[in-house]
Order: structure tokens, then C-alpha cells, then sequence
């Protein structure tokens, strides 16, 4: 408490700590926060040139509640960020794009965020400490880590901006347009753990985080580019690529790969068309198709639309599983069975 009060920290703040079990954490935040000004939003707009409305939609957008009018709660490396921000739409960065990158960063932020703070907590924690040695350890910690996290980040951005790039091209007509064509043709995957929910009943959840942990890595190790592993959904692993190849390559390895360890089975789906890009995700029919034939796949097996099929008539072998209809897709959907060329299974 004399330390922190000696630093500057006002004593309702304090007082606010030690009733609410926080004192320990109080020098982190500090660290966290950075030295220097403190600032109000009506200040950090000034000094970035950034609108305040136009500060309060970047601020909300990252996941951030905006402070209070007269709330001196931003530090000089919040100016630094808006200042970064105006430079960029000063360069010709439209808002909504800004906006739009934005709340996709706030969102992965914040998941990284849970997982270092829990890293951090089991690194550091040490049976017998007190408020006192927690607070300078995991201080220490974050002026140490925190500039190492940072440099990663910018690290894995440029590897995947790069892989990215490599795989990108733009026609005639994009370039006449002056931008890149709203929707692209994409195959897109979904694999997802059978019973999972009965998982959930049975498992603690120490276990069922393992689980999807587990599905994380084997993704993680079967998708090669040009196919990139979109998100996690619990459960679920999305998958997308431009050529239908090297997607149902990466399904057929994802749900293999599962069968030959301890681990509950997988089932996916596969289906190609145009799709819409947007904040890293991506929106559209085979989207939505690849999702609703991976809820009636069997335990094991790689479902298709007869389109993907078609394309790769000769790379698999192939059975027909008939015509579904499927909820919130127009008409019946002829769906077929993959399994790779050497596969000898004749029922799989």
C-alpha cells in the first residue's frame, strides 16, 4: 500500500483494491497501463486528430467501454494507437475498414489475452505467497513479457499476411475496378466432434477443454497452405481454401487423424461456391452448406456436394449418400461419401 500510494495511486483506488481482493493485481494494471499522462478520450482525440465520435466507435469497437468525460483513465500510448489510426486513415484506410479490422482484433485480443493471463497465473503462482509477492512477481512479469508478446504477435501477422499474399491474385477486372472482387470461389470444411454435448455430461472441464484443445492441434497440423483453419467453434474446426483439393485433403486428415489416437471421433463436411470474406471469417452458401452437411454426416466420414465431387471424380473414391434436405437450404443436395484413393474401406 506505501509503495502504490508513493506511485502516484489515488487511496479511493486502493481502498476500492483491498475491498474487492485486487491489491495484488493493482501493480500488473499499472504496468499494463504504461508510465506517464494520464489523459481523458476528449484529450487523446485532440492530441491524435481523431474525431471523438469516431474515437468512441474505435474504442467500443476493440471491446473497450469508453471512460467517462471526465475519467483520466487513457495513458500516452493510447494517444500513440490513435495517432497510428488517424495516420492510417489519413492514408486512405476507409473508417468502416478500420472499424471492421478492429473488432476482429478486439475479439482475438481478448482470447489471447485469457489464455496468457492464465499462463501467467499458473507460471507464477507459488503455494504460501502473499498479496506482496504476487503483486512484484507478476509486475515483473509483465514489463518483462509483455515487449516479447508484442514482437510475437507482429512476427505471426507477417508470416500469415505473407502465405496469405503469396496466394492471392487479381484479374482484369479487379483491377479496372480498383478493388478486389466482393465474393471469391472457395471450398469450405467443417469438421466437428461426434456427442460432444454428451462429452459435456460426462467430462469435467478440465477434460473437455483438452478435447477441444487437442482439435485445435490436429487442425493446426493437417492444414497446409493454400488452405487456412478459420476459426474454432467449440467443438468445430472451419477450414477454407481456394481449390476443393487441398480442403478435402485437410478433412480426410483431420478426421483420420483422430482414428488413430485416443481421442472421439470426427465427422465433416465439404462444399464449394462463392462465399463473402469479411474480418477473417467468411459468410455465404457453402458456408452455411458445409455446416448443415457436417450435422448429418456419419460418425468417421467426410461428406460432399455433388459439385466437389464432380472436380475430383478421379483423386477418391467416391459413393453416393443420397439427396438431403437440409434446414435453411434451398431444395435437395445430393451428397457423397469420400474416402482417399487407397483406402480400402469399402463402408467408411
Amino acid at each position: 500500500l506505501v509503495e502504490l500510494a508513493e506511485a502516484g495511486v489515488p487511496a479511493a483506488e486502493l481502498r476500492r483494491a483491498v475491498a474487492e481482493d485486487r491489491l495484488a493485481l493493482l501493480p500488473v494494471e499499472r504496468a499494463l497501463s504504461g508510465e506517464g499522462e494520464r489523459h481523458t478520450v476528449a484529450e487523446v482525440a485532440a492530441r491524435s486528430g481523431l474525431e471523438r465520435p469516431f474515437l468512441d466507435r474505435l474504442w467500443r469497437s476493440l471491446g473497450m467501454a469508453v471512460p467517462g468525460d471526465d475519467e483520466r483513465a487513457l495513458s500516452d500510448e493510447d494517444v500513440a494507437a490513435a495517432r497510428r489510426v488517424a495516420a492510417l486513415r489519413e492514408a486512405g484506410v476507409p473508417e468502416e475498414g478500420i472499424l471492421e479490422v478492429s473488432r476482429l482484433l478486439g475479439m482475438t485480443m481478448s482470447q489471447l489475452a485469457a489464455a496468457n493471463r492464465r499462463l501467467i497465473a499458473d507460471a507464477f503462482l507459488r503455494e504460501g505467497d502473499n498479496e506482496y509477492d504476487v503483486a512484484v512477481r507478476f509486475a515483473d512479469a509483465a514489463r518483462s513479457f509483455t515487449p516479447l508478446i508484442g514482437e510475437a504477435l507482429t512476427h505471426t501477422l507477417n508470416l500469415h499476411l505473407r502465405e496469405q499474399i503469396r496466394h492471392d491474385a487479381f484479374g482484369a477486372a479487379e483491377l479496372s475496378a480498383g478493388r478486389p472482387a466482393a465474393a471469391e470461389e472457395v471450398t469450405v470444411a467443417f469438421a466437428d466432434v461426434v456427442g460432444f454435448t454428451r462429452l459435456g455430461e460426462t467430462l469435467d472441464p478440465d477434460q473437455l477443454g483438452a478435447v477441444t484443445g487437442r482439435l485445435g492441434e490436429l487442425a493446426a497440423e493437417v492444414v497446409a497452405p493454400p488452405v487456412r483453419l478459420v476459426k474454432l467453434i467449440g467443438d468445430a474446426a472451419m477450414l477454407v481454401g481456394p481449390e476443393p483439393k487441398p480442403v478435402l485433403d485437410a478433412a480426410l486428415g483431420l478426421v483420420g487423424a483422430t482414428q488413430v489416437e485416443d481421442f472421439p471421433i470426427l465427422r465433416a463436411g465439404v462444399a464449394s461456391g462463392e462465399a463473402l470474406p469479411r474480418a477473417g471469417d467468411w459468410y455465404g452458401r457453402p458456408v452455411n452448406l458445409a455446416s448443415r452437411i457436417t450435422a448429418i454426416a456419419r460418425p468417421g466420414s467426410v461428406l460432399a456436394t455433388e459439385p466437389v465431387r464432380d472436380r475430383l471424380e478421379d483423386e477418391y473414391r467416391w459413393s453416393f449418400a443420397g439427396s438431403r434436405r437440409l434446414k435453411g437450404i434451398e431444395g435437395q443436395v445430393k451428397l457423397h461419401r469420400c474416402r482417399p484413393a487407397d483406402s480400402g474401406d469399402e463402408n467408411g
